[in-house]
């Protein structure tokens, strides 16, 4: 199974209107032909699928990808990481619906990573 590495960042908003480039999420993941989040294949490596928040140089937490329903979440896995925490820990990534429309990032899909056994 091959695992891509997703790098979103801080697009263009009231706070930065000329977006952060240095500021954002690097996720590891399965994507399926359409360069999206694989849910089957996310099944089988789920224990793989990582990422990392980093702002600058310094990354301010890491933690795993999960899925719910029709949404993908980050959680990490200490306590006070994050932000906008849900009840499990978590942060929601993007409703599978709205898959294209996120304008709160910018994103760099599909650097090959590494494969892994399912």
């Amino acid at each position: 199974m091959k695992l891509s590495q997703i790098v979103l960042r801080l697009a263009r908003n009231p706070g930065y209107p000329e977006g952060d480039h240095d500021q954002g999420y690097v996720i590891v993941a399965p994507l399926d032909s359409e360069a999206r989040l694989d849910v089957a294949a996310w099944r089988d490596v789920k224990s793989h699928c990582t990422v990392r928040r980093f702002n600058g140089e310094k990354d301010i937490s890491d933690g795993l990808l999960t899925h719910r329903g029709s949404h993908w979440y980050f959680h990490y896995d200490e306590e006070d990481e994050g932000h906008g925490s849900d009840s499990d820990g978590g942060v929601e990534l993007i409703h599978e619906e709205h898959y294209h429309t996120a304008d709160d990032c910018t994103c760099e899909c599909g650097l090959p990573v590494e494969e892994v056994e399912a």
